[in-house]
């Protein structure tokens, strides 16, 4: 099996198959077959696993691969390590990474790509030239704010906790990160004071800022927090988890996995101490008046929750069970603006306290 597993490998090279990637593979063996003979336009970078260029390219063109994926069959988008395969560079007269030259299928003869490295100039280019068309979905709109040299003063030191990831277009461990990254700017999102950043290191409008701040590898996490510009480096976990526990803890914020609210949301911890007497034997009524004088001190924005709840108990010993009930039904109905989610879980916490009851379900010592 491991000797037919090395012969299979040896010819998806030979035919320039990556099972990883969409971008062809050239080398002098299969060059001529795939470029030159087989009648198909072709695409061609030449390209050095050492130059910076190239790294910054290499997502775009895997991307731009994929895309045109499905007519494999009318046009071939390859490359060339022009620094392993020199012979192939001379030929086709490179003289520096990256090159992109267009076959026409047709002639022997390429012509060089002289526009845009960025993916739509790419297609653009293709499609001019074959005809083709590409099919593409629109895109969901990211949650992660791309920060510029700009807009980075502007929003840091401001009334936002800031996390930023300092990346690079060719870096792995980023590309890993990302997906999470993304996640986590969605699961804060119903949060004005918490930003989920993002800078380019090596783009021409936000590499000075990478600079100023001594980024040297990628990706490079810190928190800023609100109403400063000094920075914390992060150095957790990687998880989705592991993030929203940071930033929970360092913005004073609630949220989970999925964006919604924990079960401490909206509870005020001194109002909970008095609240949780009810559980010891004394009466609504005894506490109300420590409820009130308590919540009119606090500046919480639940505080007159606490009275409101003490004043329908002193009238109905049913009242927090009953609203509660009612409070997730509507939760569970849906239909709901997240705004309005959020204030109907934390006013539902404020209720599972006054029922004796501290996170969902549990009944506190």
């Amino acid at each position: 099996m491991a000797r037919l597993s090395y012969y299979l490998l040896s010819a998806f090279a030979v035919l320039g198959v990556n099972a990883a990637s969409s971008v062809l593979d050239l080398i002098p063996s299969n060059f001529d077959d795939v470029v030159l003979k087989s009648g198909k336009p072709a695409l061609v970078e030449f390209f050095a696993p050492w130059c910076g260029h190239c790294k910054k390219l290499a997502p775009v063109y895997e991307e731009l691969a994929t895309n045109f994926d499905f007519a494999k069959d009318k046009v071939s988008i390859a490359k060339v390590d022009g620094d392993a395969e020199k012979d192939l560079g001379r030929r086709f007269g490179v003289q520096g990474f990256p090159t992109l030259k267009w076959f026409d299928g047709k002639s022997d003869t390429p012509t060089d790509y002289k526009g845009g490295r960025d993916l739509e100039s790419l297609s653009t280019f293709i499609s001019d030239k074959t005809g083709l068309r590409i099919k593409t979905k629109k895109a969901i709109p990211s949650a992660v704010e791309m920060l510029t040299d700009k807009s980075f003063k502007a929003e840091i030191g401001g009334d936002k906790d800031v996390l930023v990831a300092f990346t690079a277009p060719w870096c792995g461990h980023c590309k890993t990160l990302a997906p999470t990254w993304e996640q986590v700017a969605t699961d804060y999102a119903s949060e004005p004071n918490v930003l989920i950043a993002k800078i380019d290191a090596e783009a021409e409008n936000s590499k000075a800022t990478a600079q100023d701040q001594g980024v040297k590898s990628y990706p490079t996490i810190k928190y800023f927090p609100k109403g400063s510009t000094t920075p914390e480096p992060y150095e957790g976990g990687r998880s989705e988890q592991d993030i929203l526990s940071f930033m929970n803890e360092k913005a004073g914020v609630h949220r989970t996995i999925g964006g919604k609210l924990d079960e401490i949301a909206g509870t005020i911890p001194n109002l909970d101490t008095i609240v949780s007497r009810l559980t010891g034997g004394e009466s609504i009524a005894s506490l109300s008046e420590q409820i009130a004088t308590a919540a009119t001190a606090s500046k919480d924005k639940y505080a007159a929750y606490y009275i409101k709840v003490s004043d329908k108990l002193s009238q109905n010993a049913g009242y927090a069970e009953k609203e509660l009930t009612r409070l997730q039904g509507l939760i569970k109905k849906g239909g709901l603006a997240p705004e309005k989610i959020d204030d109907l879980t934390s006013r539902s916490n404020i209720l599972r306290r006054f029922k004796g009851q501290g996170p969902v379900g549990k009944e506190e010592l």
